[in-house]
């Protein structure tokens, strides 16, 4: 019987892509590839573990681990500590912990004392070594707890491995690693290393293939997308990417994730109002409101310029979505400086934010700084920055009622029960609509146009238009 192999995701789109490279690699030397989702598989009944997703069955396990979050971190472990299940009922089942985490040295060294049921580890680096790891565990029959040796330079990016993607009309497609920017309270340019770009030939081929294979939505991926440059001619940069990659033909979006504010230039603005291929969604994490604060983050950029960025932006099209990460509590933050934070959320009114409680890391410059925010004062905070994003969602959610959008269905959607389909448009919109009797499922991986009956907190909710 063919082995079974489940690779688990924690954390941002970049580890997605990875699995995906983990998955083809594990298909191509001979594993079936299942996916799981422990969130459901480990429940008791009557004292006993019931198995929901298939993962009795694996005979290899990966969990791909996000260290951006010290949440993440621990729901990684904890979910690590439940695979002893599954080992304890099959000895031949051999698991690995890669990603982010285990770039750090503290944390391999837990791995060795607390969890001697794990087999091998792997960095965000290493990636392409999969088989040959594998490989040594089974023929050693030894764990594999330290760094490859021989690994390639540094700059150097493995191409040509196999992909394994999610899914059949949406792709993300890394152009860049790493990041220089080192802002004092992320663990990214030392888990991620320094910043190396892929070559654009590399890029333009699988965009190219991606797109004549019917592909409707692809992403770029970077740490920080928009330093890209071709390694062979630095003054080729992401905008010079851009405009090639769109000349592709083909029915399809082009996104991109993640950018960094200071390093936004004119053209790139331009090219977002001029050229409608370009989704109609922009990412561009803010982190807080205070000029203090955010020196103190090293973010390299200023509360006005960011705005006057918005500004240039929305100028050229109303139309695209500004989406933000937020950080409260961040060492010394005062209570007025996190009334800026609201300030500027509300003076912008993003179309959706993802905030987070600053959180220490080990091994940068934040961790050293006083953190004298209590956890009441970061709660309290929080919830109050949540509240207020709401309100600006939910009332621009209404403001798209009555009116057509383009949407890419992407799923059924059950929480309004059977015949609804659910997808996203070009902003990145979540939208559920109920299917006509001669639409069926058919319709998943297609644009439709939905009118738009309700909008609310988590979404819109329409007609389709035949």
């Amino acid at each position: 019987m063919q082995k079974k192999a489940c690779v688990i995701t924690f954390g941002c789109q970049q580890n997605e892509a990875d699995s995906e490279k983990i998955r083809g690699m594990l298909q191509n030397i001979g594993y079936q590839i299942i996916t799981a989702d422990m969130t459901e598989d480990m429940t008791k009944q009557r004292g006993q573990f019931v198995e929901k997703s298939g993962l009795s069955e694996c005979s290899l396990i990966i969990m791909n681990t996000c260290a951006v979050r010290e949440h993440a971190e621990l729901k990684a472990f904890s979910r690590t500590g439940q695979l002893k299940h599954y080992k304890k009922n099959n000895k031949d089942l051999r698991i690995g912990i890669s990603g982010c985490m285990v770039e750090q040295d503290h944390v391999i060294e837990y791995i060795k004392r607390s969890f001697p049921y794990v087999d091998f580890v792997f960095g965000t680096r290493e990636l392409h070594k999969v088989p040959e790891i594998l490989d040594r565990v089974v023929t050693t029959g030894k764990r594999v707890l330290e760094r490859i040796p021989d690994l390639p330079d540094a700059n150097e990016i493995p191409e040509d491995l196999p992909v394994l993607r999610d899914s059949s009309f949406q792709a993300k497609v890394s152009v860049m690693y790493g990041c220089d920017n080192f802002c004092s309270y992320c663990v990214v340019p030392y888990v991620r290393g320094r910043e190396r770009s892929r070559g654009k030939d590399k890029i333009i081929a699988e965009v190219r293939e991606l797109a004549e294979s019917g592909y409707k939505d692809i992403m770029l991926l970077g740490q920080n997308v928009n330093s890209y440059k071709d390694p062979a001619d630095n003054d080729y940069k992401f905008v010079d990417l851009l405009t090639d990659l769109l000349k592709i033909k083909g029915d399809y979006l082009l996104r991109f994730l993640t950018s960094h504010p200071k390093d936004v230039p004119d053209e790139l603005l331009t090219l977002m109002g001029e050229n409608k291929k370009l989704a109609r969604h922009f990412h561009l994490p803010v982190q807080a409101g205070s000029d203090r604060i955010l020196e103190l983050m090293n973010r390299k950029y200023t509360r006005g310029y960011y705005l006057d960025l918005i500004t240039r932006l929305k100028s050229l099209d109303p139309d695209i979505a500004v989406t933000s990460d937020i950080i409260v509590g961040f060492p010394g933050e005062t209570e007025q400086e996190f009334e800026q934070t609201l300030e500027l959320i509300k003076a912008v009114e993003f179309d959706n934010i993802f905030p987070f409680i600053y959180s220490k890391r080990k091994g940068t410059p934040a961790e050293a700084m006083d953190d004298n925010v209590t956890r009441k004062e970061k709660t309290d905070r929080f919830e109050r920055l949540v509240k207020a994003q709401n309100d600006i969602v939910i009332a621009k959610n209404k403001a798209l009622e009555g009116k057509t959008v383009r949407v890419l269905v992407e799923s059924e959607y059950k929480n309004r029960g059977e015949g609804w389909l659910a997808g996203r448009t070009s902003q990145y919109k979540l939208v559920a609509f109920e299917r006509s009797a001669d639409a069926g499922a058919g319709l998943i991986g297609s644009f439709v146009n939905v009118r738009i009956n309700e909008g609310k907190l988590h979404g819109l909710y329409g007609e389709l238009i035949t």
